[in-house]
């Protein structure tokens, strides 16, 4: 046997046997485990507005990730300094606050890096692809490389969604609070119900805005539950709706007032965005274009006036 089939065959091997604890992990949750999950699950009830919270369980199949990526994700997860780390923020701004988060993220990125390599080294020697060892030794460091910046373009991703959907939602947000001041209301009274209200157009900044008012049912100072709503979200313009709170409640100063300006000042900065958008399709439109739309037309349109020179006028140029 050669090298390369010797290393073919154990790659088969690793492969077979990864797939086979995947999939005994994945249908291994019997009744009683499923039971005992329950039982552990019940201390812990989201405190819910009125009373009455029932246990919240995550859903079978987000268990069931956990569970297979969860010791992939032991192995690159940070030990230490995990708290005050930036790539932890990053989590924050994401939307994701359960602790299984972390596992799954780096679960994911371990097991994406060594699963593309495979899966094209099985493929490789399962069709014979004809490839010699620097050109395969390159390929398997791109597909790691690729496996292992995937997971870091998704959570990009997603933190640049939910910025976005907080910044176009703040404004309304604003003036619902200030007309709830103006009403008379307190401003902590204030952000609960903009917290109810919002829930109809953005499930996020409401969530975030709830997380505020429980803050502060909790004893939280103002300050420092405005504070974290702005370190959640990672959004300047609710950085600087924080701050200019937090200096009119120190000052003095009517809050109403300063909500309104507040406000105008985000719609106009919102408006100005979507008019730089606008501007930017012009350009974007270019490279579509020129290279698929513009060769298109150029054989509709000169394609039959090509046919009629190869058939009529080259023939009576060369003479027959």
């Amino acid at each position: 046997m050669t090298l390369q089939q010797i290393i073919f065959l154990t790659v088969v091997f690793v492969a077979v046997v990864l797939a086979t604890l995947g999939v005994m992990a994945l249908f291994s949750a019997g009744p009683v485990r499923a039971r005992l999950m329950q039982l552990a699950g019940q201390g812990k009830e989201l405190a819910i507005e009125g009373g009455g919270g029932a246990p919240v369980m995550p859903p079978q199949w987000q268990q069931k990730i956990v569970d297979i990526l969860g010791p992939a994700g032991k192995l690159s997860l940070p030990s230490e300094g995990w708290e005050t780390s930036p790539q932890r923020q990053r989590f924050m701004h994401a939307g994701y606050r359960s602790e299984n988060a972390p596992l799954v993220f780096y679960g994911a990125k371990t097991v994406l890096t060594f699963l593309l390599p495979v899966l094209f080294m099985v493929y490789s020697g399962v069709r014979s692809v004809p490839l010699e060892n620097q050109i395969m030794m390159m390929w398997i460091f791109v597909l790691a490389a690729v496996g292992y910046y995937v997971p870091n373009l998704y959570l990009s991703r997603r933190i640049f969604l939910r910025k976005r959907e907080v910044f176009e939602n703040l404004p309304d947000a604003i003036d619902l609070m200030m007309i709830c001041v103006e009403a008379g209301l307190g401003l902590d009274a204030a952000i609960a119900r903009v917290a109810q209200e919002i829930r109809l157009k953005s499930e996020i900044l409401a969530d975030e805005m709830h997380l505020v008012g429980l803050e502060l049912r909790a004893g939280a100072t103002r300050e420092r539950a405005l504070r974290n709503l702005a370190m959640r979200t990672g959004v300047e313009e609710v950085d600087l709706l924080v701050t200019m709170l937090v200096q009119a409640d120190r000052f003095g100063t009517s809050i109403a007032d300063s909500l309104r300006v507040h406000a105008d000042s985000l719609r106009t900065k919102r408006r100005q965005r979507a008019e730089e958008a606008a501007a930017k399709i012009a350009v974007k439109l270019l490279f579509p274009l020129i290279f698929c739309i513009f060769p298109s037309m150029m054989l509709v349109l000169l394609g039959p006036a090509f046919i009629s020179i190869y058939r009529v006028l080259l023939p009576t140029m060369g003479g027959n």
